[in-house]
């Protein structure tokens, strides 16, 4: 059992969440700003179905970047010379986060509902939200989008029209990451795709001592400069 979440944003400790499915801490609660950012502080995020009730998770272990580690590979590497894309940070986020929610196959589902696009947009006005985003064209073809609280970065979600577009928004990322002292991404859950980025497990507990130095060095939040992450290659 999973206790429900009364009016205000005090989560269980993390160290409560189920084995399986693996993460899962908490349900109720709201989507606001207060809320959200409670969460992420603790190493929690939302997830959950349309129809469903808020799922707050925290899962063991924590697939994480750290940006200074990030893995390109020689064939993106020959990507990111290419001069046919443009980076831009923060130029549209509503757009960003509307293609990350677009069902990736026929009769697929999305947990991005209008209920978190509006949430995230709104911490986006904030300036906690934040999307990095490849333009082929003058096209939006790829981006990613996540929050970011001090030195920590935590990614929501990526999408890619393109071969290599939602890489090339990932690796940009990274690099502005570093430039900016940044000294975690946030991953949520493990995948292979973000392994062979260099994405890496941690255990819960060493990711939740890490936030706590982290996140408690917040820097005014704020919009990212426009063409902040589009920095040539070599």
């Amino acid at each position: 059992m999973i206790p429900w979440l009364g009016d205000t944003p005090a989560f269980p400790p993390v160290t409560r969440a189920l084995r399986e499915p693996n993460g899962l801490l908490a349900a109720g609660g709201t989507l606001n700003p207060e809320w959200l950012l409670a969460a992420y502080r603790r190493g929690i995020f939302p997830w959950f179905n349309e129809g469903e009730p808020i799922l707050w998770w925290s899962p063991d272990p924590r697939m994480v970047v750290f940006p200074d580690q990030v893995r390109i590979t020689r064939s993106l590497r020959k990507t990111l010379r290419n001069t046919r894309y443009e980076v831009r940070l923060d130029h549209d986020f509503p757009a960003v986060i509307r293609a990350c929610a677009a069902p990736r196959a026929a009769g697929v589902g999305t947990w991005i509902t209008a209920d978190i696009q509006a949430a995230y947009i709104r911490m986006h006005h904030l300036g906690y939200a934040h999307s990095v985003e490849t333009y082929m064209d003058g096209e939006l073809v790829g981006g990613l989008y996540g929050m970011a609280l001090g030195q920590a970065f935590f990614g929501e979600s990526m999408f890619s029209r393109r071969s290599d577009a939602s890489k090339i928004a990932f690796a940009h990322l990274t690099r502005f990451l570093e430039q900016r002292n940044f000294r975690v991404l946030d991953c949520q859950m493990t995948t292979q795709h973000l392994a062979s980025l260099g994405g890496r497990e941690i255990p819960r507990e060493a990711f939740s001592k890490l936030l706590g130095t982290l996140t408690g060095q917040d820097a005014p939040p704020g919009r990212w400069p426009t063409d902040g992450a589009s920095i040539p290659w070599t």
